[in-house]
């Protein structure tokens, strides 16, 4: 089992920035590292994905253009750069890992995704 660690949440004010970072115990170059984000009384949601061998990313529309996800090889660490937030963005952010992705585009179904983090929550006020 992948273990997964998140950190880097916290509150903040409409337009400012915050950086996700989630640690990771393992990593295999086809692996798709994805982060999720949950607010209350919805459904687990996918914001954006990256393919560990090629740096290949894929975002939810939502958050194209302000988020960004990026990898460290040599720390086995993920990031999600949040800029521009908004108080839609406010939910308990999740980094996962699909273990036996498909070829192109990341999956956006939570439950293809075998090795979740706790999560780490991000709240923006207007």
């Amino acid at each position: 089992q992948v273990q997964l660690v998140e950190s880097g949440g916290g509150q903040v004010q409409a337009g400012d920035s915050l950086r996700l970072s989630c640690a990771v115990s393992d990593t295999r170059s086809n692996w798709i590292m994805a982060w999720f984000r949950q607010a209350p009384g919805k459904e687990r949601e996918f914001v954006g994905g990256i393919r560990w061998r090629d740096n290949r990313q894929w975002y939810d529309d939502s958050v194209k253009g302000r988020f960004t996800i990026s990898r460290d090889a040599f720390k086995n660490t993920v990031y999600l750069q949040m800029n521009n937030l908004k108080p839609d963005d406010t939910a308990v952010y999740y980094c996962a890992v699909d273990q036996l992705p498909r070829a192109a585009p990341a999956d956006v179904r939570a439950e293809s995704y075998d090795d979740w983090g706790q999560g780490t929550q991000v709240t923006v006020s207007s």
